[in-house]
């Protein structure tokens, strides 16, 4: 084979420079490009709730999560994300609710929330807790029954009793959005523990018992004693003829008399009507829950709040007399 010229070798390498500097003018220019385009996506307008939940996970779970929201994001949020540090979780206080790509990425991984403390109390109406909330925070009422009719399968009974930690500042839809979904992820939860299965049908028909047994109890110790009342009574057709009943909405913490009784014409009157209230009276603790779902087995019918302030359990009329007379006494 023919040796190459010396003349040739200089060709050569001018070629190969010239190759290397066309890739090196094409690599700068596709950064460039790159550059200009991400300035460019960066800068374009997102909208957002001023205050934002976000779940524990990675970016593409967060952005996941955020796009179900309604969020105007995507798979590419998700990989630049990792470019401004890592997500936050819980509740984070954007500070406006228009903002650049580029600030909503960047306050996704480094903005807080002030946090307060909103508590509902087993036993507690939606109606008598809304009020509370309006008054404390300053919420629209209107606004949270409506966002709760909205959001909730049942006027009431489907917030869980607890202290929930929410920021400051979160309107009311959000709000009630967080409580209702928190507190029904946790219903099919319990359900599902309980029973394999959820089905809503009969899973508030059980918290129905509960909120009841929730009213009328005095103490956990007494929950399933109550419960064995209910279902005895339901058992042989009688009614309830239970006052926690009767203490729905804002009836919560309004004495039962018999004027009341006799004024009351809801399905919430056990004294008027057979069966159980069409849906439950107020929140429910687990304790109660647990009681609805396994009762003591007992043949009481009727009980009685005794001067120690527990309840005298008995399952004659005649016993449930003489009892309620030893107590007027």
């Amino acid at each position: 084979m023919p040796k190459e010229s010396q003349s040739e070798k200089p060709r050569t390498r001018g070629m190969m420079a010239k190759t290397i500097f066309r890739i090196a003018e094409w690599i700068a220019l596709a950064v460039v490009v790159t550059i200009v385009s991400l300035a460019y996506y960066l800068n374009r307008p997102v909208s957002c709730n001023r205050v934002i939940h976000l779940p524990a996970g990675s970016g593409g779970t967060i952005i996941a999560y955020l796009k179900r929201s309604g969020v105007d994001v995507n798979a590419l949020d998700g990989w630049l994300l990792h470019f401004f540090g890592y997500p936050q979780k819980g509740w984070i206080d954007m500070g406006k609710s228009r903002m650049t790509k580029g600030d909503f990425l960047y306050k996704l991984t480094h903005a807080k929330a002030a946090l307060e403390s909103v508590t509902l109390i087993p036993g507690e109406t939606r109606e008598i807790f809304f009020e509370q909330l309006s008054k404390r925070f300053g919420y629209d009422l209107k606004r949270l029954q409506q966002a709760y009719e909205r959001y909730a399968p049942y006027p009431d009974g489907v917030i869980f009793p607890d202290t929930y930690r929410v920021p400051k500042g979160i309107g009311e839809s959000h709000l009630i959005y967080y409580l209702v979904s928190r507190s029904m992820a946790r219903h099919r939860r319990l359900a599902e523990k309980f029973f394999g299965t959820y089905d809503p049908k009969q899973w508030f028909r059980y918290v129905t018992i509960a909120s009841i047994i929730q009213k009328e109890a005095a103490d956990e110790e007494e929950m399933s004693l109550v419960a064995s009342v209910i279902y005895n009574r339901l058992k042989k057709g009688m009614p309830l003829q239970m006052d926690g009943a009767l203490n729905y909405g804002r009836f919560s913490h309004v004495k039962v008399t018999a004027g009341r009784i006799r004024r009351d014409t809801s399905l919430f009157n056990t004294y008027k009507h057979k069966g159980l209230p069409p849906w439950p009276v107020g929140s429910v603790s687990l304790s109660a829950i647990k009681a609805a779902i396994k009762p003591a087995q007992t043949d009481f019918l009727y009980f009685v709040k005794g001067k120690n302030g527990r309840h005298v359990f008995t399952n004659r009329y005649s016993d449930h007399l003489r009892v309620l007379r030893s107590v007027n006494k």
